[in-house]
């Protein structure tokens, strides 16, 4: 599956009904094949979206591969703290096997489900949070 294949509005959609749950910041991040190591680009995108900007420190990037069906999770401070790091990797390992599926759309968006609800618990949505600290929108392009 090919990244011009996905539904970027259902992404959208799954990250705004994610974060209507928590005060956590969910951002997806969707690669072209590049040269290089996977993670490497993960964590330059993880720095380059703000991730680590938010007032809880408690965003999160998936970061899909399309081309490579890889997926990284990357979580800051406050979310490594209060989330089993088990998580990280079975939302991870489930949205790249969608993809090898021919499922990217739903991988993604159940993917992001699954950690809209693991984030409210220890990070509810309160009255007070900022909506939107970060896009929702899916950001598509170079890490």
């Amino acid at each position: 599956m090919r990244r011009s294949e996905l539904d970027l509005d259902r992404i959208r959609g799954a990250v705004e009904a994610a974060e209507r749950l928590t005060s956590a910041e969910i951002v997806v991040s969707i690669a072209p094949f590049f040269l290089g190591r996977v993670w490497k680009a993960a964590r330059r995108a993880f720095g380059r979206l703000g991730i680590a900007t938010t007032r809880g420190r408690n965003g999160v990037l998936v970061f899909v591969v399309p081309s490579r069906r890889q997926v990284v999770i990357l979580a800051d401070d406050a979310a490594l703290t209060r989330i089993d790091p088990s998580v990280w990797s079975d939302v991870a390992g489930r949205i790249a096997i969608a993809f090898a599926r021919g499922h990217g759309t739903r991988g993604i968006t159940d993917g992001v489900t699954r950690l809209g609800a693991v984030l409210a618990a220890p990070f509810p949505r309160g009255p007070g949070d900022a909506a939107g600290e970060l896009p929702d929108e899916p950001h598509v392009g170079r890490p």
